[in-house]
């Protein structure tokens, strides 16, 4: 009779939980833009009036002379979202824990909904806009861009994006303007590594570090891992609160059984949303390597 070893008699506990990934839960910067509630149809506008000047009266009882006020629309179209995670009925009585009515599907759903509003937020901030009629493209001008550089992400660049917040009149803390900065653990480690910092910069910096809100140089600093990069290049934005339009055309998670796939569970959720850039001078984006 052939000798056995001992470790065929060992077993394996199987969890009795099923955990998630390491992964952003929240939505972090729905609350950072101007939001426009329910949106009925396929997009949503955004109307801008122009500045004017007064003229000075030197003529007592003259005729009226009119000025002229500029109108600007433009279009946020509406987009729809949609994942179902399917479990097979016949699974259910071989596991130890049931994803489906355990929530834990339906709390990845939500999860991946909270994400995808933020990249639709994050991306309104860089990408073209469309006026009303199509006719006009809004881009954002090279005077609102910091270039890389070769740098990272220094209170030099900081200070030059409030900079140019001030000259286009969007920082007023008295017309109650909200100013937010978006950073992920790249530009956290290179703030942080800034020898230029003062010993106040750097208490602020040890506060970004608890993933927490933080305010430092006048923004409210929100911890963003997705920022676009491109050749090594990151791509971060500071924008004030009414920047950003954000619309939900509807939001709906739903949990049923498939008759057409054998009684199958399917978790799902689906979505409508839109965002648009209200005005090209209250947004800097910040290049960093």
């Amino acid at each position: 009779m052939p000798s056995e070893t001992i470790d065929r008699a060992f077993v394996t506990q199987f969890d009795t939980s099923l955990r998630l990934a390491a992964q952003q839960r929240q939505s972090r910067l729905r609350g950072t833009v101007m939001d426009r509630g329910h949106i009925t149809g396929s997009a949503f506008t955004i109307t801008n009036i122009g500045t004017t000047e007064l003229d000075e009266k030197v003529i007592r009882l003259g005729d009226t002379e009119w000025g002229d006020t500029l109108f600007g629309a433009r279009t946020v179209p509406m987009r729809d979202f949609f994942r179902a995670l399917p479990l097979d009925r016949a699974d259910i009585p071989k596991m130890i824990v049931n994803p489906v009515t355990g929530g834990q599907y339906m709390t990845t759903l939500m999860n991946a909904k909270n994400r995808k509003v933020d990249d639709i937020i994050y991306n309104a901030a860089l990408n073209p806009m469309l006026s009303n009629d199509g006719s006009t493209t809004y881009d954002l001008p090279a005077g609102q861009i910091i270039a890389g550089g070769g740098t990272g992400l220094t209170k030099a660049k900081v200070i030059q994006a409030k900079t140019i917040m001030r000259a286009n009149e969007v920082d007023s803390f008295e017309e109650g303007e909200e100013l937010y900065m978006l950073y992920n653990s790249v530009a956290l480690t290179q703030i942080l590594s800034d020898t230029t910092l003062t010993s106040a910069d750097f208490l602020a910096g040890q506060m970004l570090q608890t993933g927490k809100m933080a305010n430092w140089m006048g923004f409210t600093w929100i911890p963003y891992e997705r920022l676009k990069v491109s050749g090594g290049v990151y791509s971060t934005v500071a924008y004030t609160k009414d920047a950003i339009h954000f619309g939900d055309g509807y939001e709906q998670g739903d949990i049923k059984q498939r008759p057409d796939k054998q009684n199958a569970w399917q978790v799902s959720m689906e979505a409508s949303y839109g965002a648009g850039r209200q005005d090209e001078k209250k947004v800097v984006r910040i290049d960093f390597q």
